[in-house]
């Protein structure tokens, strides 16, 4: 491996490993919420960008409606809030995904962003769905419906830093000359607005890639396997374009690897991975 990209991958997990901050928002906090990214990004983006990025993932994840930016599907037991779906869990039902929401909150406050009170809690003040969609209408789910429509921006923001710190996991997972691959991809594509959005909505789409339970025939379909299946782009214009048909070869060997028929779904993906282009 290249010696400067090994040293930048060393750096950048050293990073991730000790930029972690504990904030407390509030004299009135009760609880630390414990940052596990780091708050300086090497992704450029510009307000207006991150505007754009942000409604295309609305639209996609939120039906585009200002009510959509606040859920709780059936048969969870936990409120998906804002363009990421960002997890908030009631006290008395913690669970094993990652909790982003109040992740999310610190990072607006500490962005300036002047959050409702009952937000600086850690846990979610409705505690089934029946009860939160009964309050659709009340004053607390108004105020938090209006902070995630006016941080459309910061919100893409935070998803690119929780996805610019998965990277270390992602290198960690594969040895020897694939990791310079991923990185160099990984950047390249984050230098364009096409291809932040294909990164981000991936990612949601189909995880990391470093879960060791998702593999077919020992072939996973995450973003980390669709930045070694990457060819560099011969223009920084294509990257996205690269992505897309990588990631279309990761997702057909997924159906044929599969031990249930798939390709129903297969479809569908495809259609997704040409929003990339």
């Amino acid at each position: 491996m290249n010696h400067q990209i090994e040293k930048f991958i060393l750096a950048l997990a050293v990073n991730y490993l000790l930029t972690s901050c504990t904030t407390t928002t509030s004299e009135n906090l009760t609880h630390k919420t414990t940052h596990n990214y780091q708050t300086n990004s090497k992704i450029i983006v510009s307000t207006s960008e991150a505007e754009s990025i942000g409604k295309k993932i609305r639209h996609k994840e939120c039906g585009g409606t200002f009510e959509g930016l606040t859920s709780w599907n059936k048969g969870e037991y936990f409120a998906s809030l804002g363009i990421g779906h960002f997890i908030w869990y009631h006290r008395k039902r913690p669970g094993p995904f990652d909790e982003s929401f109040p992740k999310l909150i610190n990072y607006l406050a500490l962005k300036g962003v002047d959050v409702p009170k009952f937000t600086l809690n850690k846990h979610c003040p409705w505690e089934t769905r029946d009860e939160f969609i009964k309050s659709k209408d009340s004053v607390k789910m108004k105020e938090l419906r209006s902070l995630l429509y006016q941080t459309i921006p910061l919100q893409t923001e935070f998803i690119l830093l929780r996805l610019e710190n998965a990277l270390p996991k992602m290198v960690a997972a594969i040895s020897g000359q694939n990791r310079e691959r991923v990185v160099s991809n990984f950047y390249t594509l984050a230098k364009t607005t096409k291809g932040k959005y294909a990164l981000m909505d991936y990612i949601n789409f189909k995880g990391e890639g470093t879960k060791k339970s998702e593999r077919y025939n020992g072939k996973g379909w995450g973003m980390l396997q669709v930045l070694e299946e990457m060819n560099y782009p011969k223009e920084l214009e294509l990257a996205s374009k690269e992505f897309s048909i990588a990631a279309e070869k990761v997702l057909t060997r997924r159906v044929k690897n599969a031990p249930k028929n798939e390709s129903m779904w297969l479809k569908g993906w495809r259609n997704r991975l040409k929003t990339y282009l």
